[in-house]
């Protein structure tokens, strides 16, 4: 679990290239509904819930740091399952009129959701379009899920090639900005950006912005990476069409205390802070010394916290509610925990999560050791002192 500092709460709220500022990314999209071939095997990170991305927002505010704009993107798709980032728009909406809204998408499912995206306040869509050619399609994705189930890619490479289309012209009608978001694949699709790029344009996308693949674990191979020189013809064939637009390399969250969740494609999951009122850490385990009990498993948790010197320890083995109940049983665990604000476990369902979030706790999933693991949510080093039992 890899932690970032805070910058300086005296920082300037001007955002600009050096530093990036201006823009938050938040993953709430659990579900993904494509797959490329170029995508890495190892974990996807989990998203966060609702009220855990408005939570770190309000967080980032607090720092000092400037967002004009918050954008839905990762680490599923916001459309494959829209309930959590509709909700998440809303708690965003209702706090912080003055924030633009985006949501990144491969739109599917676009024209039946963009008047649901305009009504909840988004401004700007973000379609990710590496191909307009069905056969080009084949050759980048490894699967496709248009609805319920993965089908074929000789039946679903057409679908998201028209679905795509009807999306740029349903979000233009609902009042939405689009911008199309293409990644470069070195010896597959980099001579068939200009086509996109016309085709995009066409359909009514203001800007484009185009991305190199980087690899980012062992298992892909970096020759599928673009050099400098592609990158520039590319963008400049692009550029006939539409306005090229650059995109940062940081983001704000790159200026925000977060943790990597063991996902190699480099998906952020931010890292829950103390507060006053929740100051501590539960944790469930069999052995008291690594985390690995599922929740629903768990009768006892274990509870960290700050000792008078500052340095965090266990306090207290406290008894949880009895498995069984349904949903009862985590809002009476939420009760239990109300001076917790975050709860560690091997595994967890997204019922208990989605409960225990409304309540101000966030579940982090891990199998790590507990005293590393308490050490970093307390601002420690991973092997450093503070954690003590």
């Amino acid at each position: 679990m890899k932690t970032f500092p805070f910058p300086k709460k005296d920082q300037d709220c001007v955002p600009d290239s050096s530093r990036s500022a201006g823009r938050l990314n938040l993953p709430v999209a659990p579900r993904a509904n494509v797959r490329t071939k170029f995508a890495s095997t190892g974990v996807t990170a989990e998203a966060m819930m609702p009220t855990e991305a408005a939570s770190w927002l309000n967080h980032a505010l607090e720092q000092g740091i400037c967002i004009q704009k918050v954008g839905l993107a990762g680490p599923g798709d916001a459309l494959a399952d829209p309930g959590p980032a509709i909700e998440t728009l809303g708690l965003i909406r209702a706090e912080h009129p003055e924030i633009e809204l985006g949501v990144t998408t491969m739109g599917l499912g676009g024209e039946q959701h963009a008047g649901l995206l305009a009504e909840n306040s988004v401004g700007e869509i973000t379609l990710l379009v590496d191909a307009i050619d069905p056969e080009m399609v084949k050759k980048l994705y490894a699967w496709i899920r248009p609805g319920a189930k993965t089908l074929p890619l000789d039946k679903t490479a057409g679908i998201l090639v028209d679905e795509q289309a009807r999306a740029v012209s349903a979000f233009k009608k609902a009042g939405l900005k689009v911008n199309i978001r293409t990644t470069v694949y070195a010896g597959h699709n980099d001579d068939h950006i200009e086509e996109v790029a016309g085709c995009m344009a066409g359909l009514g996308a203001e800007t484009m912005t185009v991305v190199p693949f980087k690899a980012v674990s062992e298992d892909q191979d970096r020759s599928w990476e673009p050099d400098r020189e592609l990158m520039a013809a590319v963008r400049e064939q692009a550029a006939k069409h539409v306005q090229v637009v650059e995109v940062y390399e940081k983001s704000v969250a790159d200026m925000m205390a977060f943790s990597y969740a063991g996902d190699s494609v480099g998906q952020a999951t931010m890292q829950p802070k103390a507060s006053s009122d929740r100051p501590n850490v539960a944790v469930v385990s069999s052995d008291g010394m690594d985390i690995d009990l599922h929740l629903g498993h768990a009768v006892k948790a274990l509870i960290y916290g700050p000792r008078e010197d500052g340095l965090a320890s266990l306090l207290e083995t406290r008894t949880l509610p009895e498995p069984g109940g349904g949903s009862s049983r985590w809002e009476k665990l939420a009760e239990t925990l109300a001076d917790c604000f975050v709860l560690l476990a091997a595994s967890a369902g997204d019922n208990p999560k989605k409960i225990l979030s409304r309540h101000g706790i966030s579940v982090i999933i891990t199998d790590d050791n507990i005293e590393g693991t308490v050490d970093v949510l307390y601002g420690g080093g991973k092997k450093g002192t503070k954690c003590r039992k």
